[in-house]
C-alpha cells in the first residue's frame, strides 16, 4: 500500500478525521474512556457495522486505542491517545463555534 500524499495539513487531517461520524467519536472518546456499546447509544443515528468501520479507522490512524479485556462476556474499552488528544484540542475551536452560532445555522436551513 502506498503512502497518500497530501497538498497541505487540511488534508492530512480529513484524511485521518473525514466523514460524518469520526468527530462524534472523537467527541466522546476525548471525554472519558468508552466501552462499544456505550458509544452506541452516545452516537445517534450510527449502525453498528459503521461504527465498528469507525472505530478500527481511528484505531489504524492512531487517533483512539482499543483495549480488550479477554473476557467472558467479551469487554472492550476504547480510549484517547496523545495523537489524538492533539488532533480534539486542534478541533475543539470548530465545535465551539459551532455551539455559538448553532441556532444561526438553524434559521439559515429553515
Amino acid at each position: 500500500m502506498t503512502s497518500p500524499r497530501f497538498n497541505c495539513g487540511l488534508d492530512a487531517a480529513l484524511a485521518v478525521i473525514g466523514g460524518k461520524w469520526k468527530f462524534h467519536i472523537l467527541y466522546y472518546v476525548a471525554q472519558q474512556p468508552r466501552r462499544f456499546g456505550e458509544l452506541r447509544r452516545l452516537v445517534v443515528g450510527i449502525s453498528e457495522k459503521m461504527l465498528i468501520q469507525q472505530l478500527r479507522e481511528l484505531e489504524y490512524d492512531g487517533v483512539v486505542h482499543r483495549h480488550d479485556f479477554q473476557e467472558v462476556p467479551p469487554r472492550v474499552e476504547y480510549s484517547i491517545t496523545g495523537f489524538g488528544t492533539s488532533l480534539a484540542a486542534a478541533v475543539a475551536p470548530l465545535c465551539a463555534w459551532g455551539v455559538t452560532h448553532m441556532e444561526a445555522v438553524v434559521a439559515l436551513r429553515d
